[in-house]
């Protein structure tokens, strides 16, 4: 994060829309919507996003930055969702049901997305999925079940975070992925896996056009990284107008979207790197929603006449990787102390205005299978702490190094008010301040000692939380934990549908997980949507990102 700039920041709606081209390398997709054209639209069908940072990348196998989220979620479709329900205690808010329903198909309440309809095995051992016909990519290609294969192949091949799903819902070969005629695909595991419905929606596991990627794939490059790096080639309900990275993204609304075009025609997707920014632009009507906010800033804008601000509990995590690879944190005592030493409590009360509560385990407290029984770190203890150091060879203390991200506007204060607790047991804490842009490269390389992470797990299950964080051979373990009984617990949960079993596994886990302390265990910060008092729609998601197909004007 970043002090507030208390410079004036003065800038119009329309200047929003001015001064950006196509990045260079970035095809338009035919049709798209050009600047000229975005800047004459009418307030009423385009909504302007004030956001740290513009996406890094258009590719969902490698880059997992803020602005990449909102994005994929715009570009591209999945093809299941889950059902949305109202919130329950924000009444202009929809969330996405995650309750488990024991005697629905997989557990889970779902509605169709590309795929009109499926089977699944009681087992869990198949699923099959019969598409919709007629659906579109941007680039103008008909949805088949050749792209459905073809994007999970991919997946196997470039064993990033599609990898990872993959391997999360047990396929290890192409052959598992099979299309059955032109418009019905079938998964088949070699045993049964409980997620394999209920990793579909994951906002990462979008379908590609593959017509329009094997057109422009080289014997270098056959799988298009390249080309996704800057460009769509989806069936979402927009399609990518220009994006030039450290200034904005446009997206244009597809009126050809099997969904119906979006209310919001038009998006700008504008980086402003500092939160106070952001407020001034939402109060001043320049932009629809302020992104990212501090949460004096949120409490401060519930009284500005032309805002709405809802606050409600999320999947969110803020918590610090300890590197188990540097030293000294391969040591169990020495992450131990880093634990009881964090102030938790001042943090949630000064930094988060207590809009916050504590992180108090390994996975989001709304998800079937949490258990806070054995979180030890409520109350900060910094004797113990320093009798934990002591014991580990560490008496004397240790200089080391935290990471955090300049476009967070909460990093920064938590960081200072940690630093000024480890003096106190003779750790010194270099803070290390990373522009938002390259802050999730630092995070994915595991270079640094320790960093702060935000992320939530995306799929609304234990199984797939301890998967995603604690086994060893995640690609988002990135403090590489390693414990091979975790590791032995979290595949044998994945391989069986006997739900009271897997709870007894995933609860082991977790009690391995909190006696080890991979991490330092921050918050669970409610999710803000600060917008425009006319803009409706929202729905929370537990990917924690808008989608902005649900916005439009209140009449």
């Amino acid at each position: 994060m970043s002090k507030n700039d208390s410079s004036t920041f003065k800038i119009s709606r329309r200047s929003l829309l001015k001064g950006s081209a196509v990045a260079a390398g970035a095809a338009l997709a035919p049709g798209a919507l050009t600047l000229g054209q975005a800047e004459a639209q009418d307030r009423s069908n385009t909504m302007v996003v004030a956001a740290p940072a513009t996406p890094q990348s258009l590719d969902s196998e490698y880059d997992v930055s803020l602005g990449t989220f909102e994005a994929v979620a715009c570009l591209y479709d999945s093809l299941v969702e889950f059902e949305k329900k109202p919130d329950a205690g924000v009444p202009t808010a929809s969330r996405e049901d995650i309750t488990d329903y024991p005697d629905k198909p997989g557990r889970v309440n779902m509605v169709g997305k590309l795929a009109e309809s499926w089977e699944i095995d009681p087992d869990g051992t198949w699923a099959r999925f019969h598409l919709r016909k007629g659906v579109k990519s941007n680039w103008g290609n008909e949805l088949t079940a050749e792209d459905v294969v073809w994007t999970w192949h991919r997946k196997l091949a470039l064993g990033a975070i599609g990898g990872f799903f993959a391997n999360t819902i047990s396929l290890k070969r192409p052959e598992q992925i099979t299309a059955e005629g032109s418009h019905t695909v079938t998964f088949k595991l070699d045993h049964p896996n409980p997620l394999l419905l209920k990793l579909q929606p994951n906002l990462y596991n979008p379908i590609y056009d593959s017509k329009k990627i094997k057109e422009i794939a080289t014997d270098d490059d056959p799988w298009g990284k390249s080309f996704l790096e800057n460009n769509s080639a989806g069936h979402g309900p927009y399609e990518l107008a220009s994006l030039v990275r450290g200034q904005q993204a446009v997206y244009k609304g597809r009126a050809d979207y099997y969904g119906g075009k979006p209310a919001m025609e038009n998006v700008i997707f504008k980086e402003v790197p500092t939160s106070a920014n952001r407020v001034q632009l939402l109060q001043g009507g320049a932009v629809d929603i302020a992104q990212y906010l501090q949460p004096l800033e949120i409490i401060q804008l519930r009284s500005a006449p032309n805002v709405a601000v809802e606050t409600i509990p999320a999947t969110f995590m803020i918590w610090i990787e300890l590197n188990a690879k540097i030293e000294p944190f391969g040591s169990i005592d020495v992450r131990r102390a880093m634990n009881f030493a964090f102030p938790q409590e001042q943090i949630i009360r000064t930094v988060f205005q207590d809009l916050a509560s504590p992180l108090t385990a390994c996975m989001p407290d709304i998800y079937p299978g949490y258990n806070g029984d054995y979180w030890e770190f409520g109350k900060q203890d910094l004797a113990h702490a320093r009798e934990l150091l002591k014991g580990a060879g560490y008496g004397d203390g240790f200089t080391t190094s935290l990471a955090y991200n300049a476009g967070d506007p909460v990093q920064e204060p938590m960081a200072i008010l940690y630093q000024s607790a480890l003096r106190e047991i003779g750790v010194n804490l270099e803070l290390k301040k990373v522009p938002a842009a390259t802050f999730y490269n630092n995070v994915t390389e595991r270079k640094q000692p320790m960093i702060f992470y935000v992320d939530s797990p995306w799929c609304p299950d234990p199984g797939y939380s301890m998967n995603l964080y604690f086994h060893s051979k995640s690609f988002i373990n990135y403090s590489n934990y390693e414990n091979a009984r975790v590791d032995e617990l979290i595949d044998g949960a994945a391989q069986t549908n006997d739900q009271t079993a897997r709870l007894e596994m995933m609860d082991e886990v977790q009690k391995h997980v909190m006696r080890e302390a991979p991490w330092v265990f921050g918050v669970f910060p409610n999710y803000t949507m600060a917008r425009s008092k006319d803009l409706m729609g929202w729905t929370y998601y537990t990917s924690n990102n808008m989608r902005f197909q649900d916005f439009y004007r209140a009449s």
